[in-house]
């Protein structure tokens, strides 16, 4: 060998394709991610053009103190949910679906699984629409350039790039590095812009129109932390301790939950436009300016990547020898078409039907690991579980949602009118989400002992 070859290959260096842990156990050396990481990671999801959106569903329904009420006690209630849920991860180290079979069975634990797919792969298209309708208007306004479909593919491929990162490169050396920090300039500047620009003394006192049921409101600001529910432990079972791990999940969300909401209603209020993502993009560069909004955009692609990655390990919960890239990359393509063709319309009843299912399907997890199981689930019970379906434990969790569209029926009024008139007034003046969590925790303990006494 010469000199020049061997100094070559002392100095070149080769791309490791980073490892796929699938739903195999996270290994404990690999457990490396403690309370700031997750304050940082759960914080940084709870930022985001989406959640902006949302805030405005609140108003003017509700005035803004009673939309604020709302935001407090919706984001306490769904980040407890969510870091609760982080534990069993934590503890387990493995990802969600699979935390579902021994309440479930395995084959049991598919329905979820499918159905969490699917909404994920929904929360991608929407965040590729609302990243692609931010840019375009970015490069309207600063270049004339109008470029829907570009803007589309550029932070679709940026999407799938960070999938295939995976998450302790992109939480170490993205978030908590960079994102975090600009993210926390850019929010002030907007909540300063906010503040000062316009009368909140005024609408402050304003009274909503009434359009709004004030629990319905709650229901909402709980549908997206909530919505990372399926999520969770994707991600929390990388921690090396699980109160850490819950601490800081619930902390980072809560704070970014309640900001983001509290800004999206404040901007609906001031600029009086639509509540639709091309208007709403265009509202917050008129807000703060253009570079708020290209850092805003830049950080919802954590967000996309989040939906994307996850709903890859969730497909391997039903096929486990499928690759995680493999699956990135068709999942990524998918949902870059569907954003190409699609137009987002009835976002707030996608929220409450979001709600409706994953709220009492984890008062069924949580009921199970924490009271049912006192906290024994092993590694065999979640790799050789039963494959038979549970139906006591499936029978609880669909009395829940049954519950959820009782209490709320807003979802389902949206597209059958008469649900409305069917499901009894007074019932809807409480919400869905805490009947229908507690119905299907109570429910599921309850089949279970039934179940042990008969054995």
């Amino acid at each position: 060998m010469t000199a020049v070859s061997q100094h070559r290959k002392r100095t070149s260096f080769k791309i490791h394709a980073p490892p796929e842990w699938g739903i195999e156990p996270v290994p404990l050396a690999e457990r490396k991610l403690g309370f700031v990481d997750f304050a940082v990671l759960w914080g940084d999801l709870g930022i985001g053009l989406l959640v902006l959106l949302a805030g405005s569903f609140l108003v003017p329904g509700l005035g803004l103190a009673q939309a604020l009420l709302a935001i407090v006690i919706g984001s306490a209630m769904g980040s407890a949910l969510l870091a609760i849920a982080g534990i069993v991860g934590s503890a387990l180290g493995a990802p969600t679906m699979v935390l579902l079979r021994p309440a479930l069975g395995i084959r049991g634990s598919y329905l979820p699984t499918a159905l969490n797919i699917l909404q994920l792969i929904g929360w991608t298209i929407f965040e590729i629409i609302i990243m692609a309708s931010a840019a375009n208007a970015i490069s309207q306004a600063l270049f004339g350039l109008n470029s829907y479909a570009l803007w589309a593919v550029v932070s679709a491929a940026i999407v799938m790039l960070m999938g295939i990162g995976g998450p302790l490169v992109v939480i170490r050396q993205w978030l908590s590095k960079v994102a975090v920090w600009v993210m926390l300039a850019t929010t002030l500047w907007l909540t300063y812009r906010l503040l000062s620009t316009n009368d909140v003394a005024a609408l402050w006192s304003k009274a909503g129109d009434g359009s709004l049921p004030f629990w319905v409101a709650v229901d909402i600001v709980i549908s997206l932390p909530v919505s990372w529910m399926p999520l969770v432990a994707d991600y929390n079972r990388f921690a090396h301790e699980p109160r850490g791990a819950a601490w800081g999940t619930f902390v980072g969300y809560f704070i970014t939950n309640v900001w983001f909401f509290a800004l999206g209603a404040l901007i609906l209020l001031t600029s009086q436009l639509n509540q639709e993502p091309k208007e709403f993009a265009t509202a917050i560069a008129l807000t703060a300016g253009a570079l708020a909004l290209v850092i805003l955009l830049v950080d919802e692609t954590d967000n996309a990547w989040a939906d994307l990655y996850s709903a890859a390990v969730s497909t391997q919960n039903i096929f486990p020898k499928l690759r995680q890239s493999v699956l990135i990359a068709l999942m990524g393509v998918l949902s870059l078409i569907s954003a190409l063709v699609l137009d987002v319309t009835q976002y707030e009843n996608f929220l409450l039907l979001l709600g409706s299912f994953f709220v009492p399907l984890f008062g069924v997890l949580l009921a199970d690991y924490f009271v049912v199981r006192r906290r024994n689930y092993t590694t065999d019970e979640l790799y050789r579980a039963t494959s038979s379906i549970q139906w006591p434990a499936v029978a609880a969790w669909l009395v829940g949602v049954s519950v959820f569209q009782l209490t709320n029926p807003t979802f389902l009024g949206a597209y059958w009118a008469d649900w409305t008139s069917i499901a009894p007034t007074a019932l809807g003046a409480i919400g869905g989400s805490i009947p229908s969590f507690i119905a299907a925790f109570v429910l599921h303990v309850v089949l279970a002992r039934v179940a042990r006494a008969r054995r």
